[in-house]
């Protein structure tokens, strides 16, 4: 039983166009909606889920500066090669990090990919010019300095 069963169904009159449909793309589309979409905010919650551990961060950024084998990567960490394995895992699942097998040795290398989307997904909320904070601070000094200045002038 799917999901779509348990639907209304469109001649009940509450609920018009809201029953799933599959365009020529074979993409199911709920209200103009595609799975895609949907694809695309489950791969950026896998992504920040994966970046919210600083242990795996610090992996992220030690790869930043070669391939290295897994245990190379579990070398400068207080835990298990267990433990690493599985950090290594939530990051291969969320397409941050490629591993490939060469001999015995198992490889981590980053892909910046992902990391891609989701700057792209945040560059959305980056509407705004960065602040320069020293030029503001001169800013708002100057703004403070010349309005004392003009009370002292209308206190005389």
């Amino acid at each position: 039983m799917s999901i779509f069963s348990k639907m209304k169904r469109p001649d009940c009159g509450k609920c018009a166009g809201i029953a799933p449909e599959v365009n020529s793309t074979n993409r199911l589309t709920i209200s103009g909606q595609t799975a895609k979409a949907g694809a695309m905010a489950d791969q950026l919650d896998t992504v920040f889920q994966a970046l919210a551990d600083p242990t795996r961060r610090r992996i992220l950024t030690m790869l930043l500066e070669d391939d290295m084998a897994v245990t190379d990567v579990a070398e400068p960490f207080e835990m298990s090669l267990a433990a690493i394995s599985k950090h290594l895992g939530v990051l291969t699942r969320a397409g941050l990090i490629e591993q490939e097998r060469r001999g015995r040795v198992v490889w981590c290398k980053l892909d910046p990919d992902a990391l891609r989307d989701a700057s792209v997904w945040m560059q959305g909320f980056g509407q705004f010019e960065p602040i320069n904070l020293d030029q503001f601070e001169l800013f708002l000094a100057r703004e403070l300095e010349g309005n004392s200045s003009e009370e002292e002038g209308k206190s005389r």
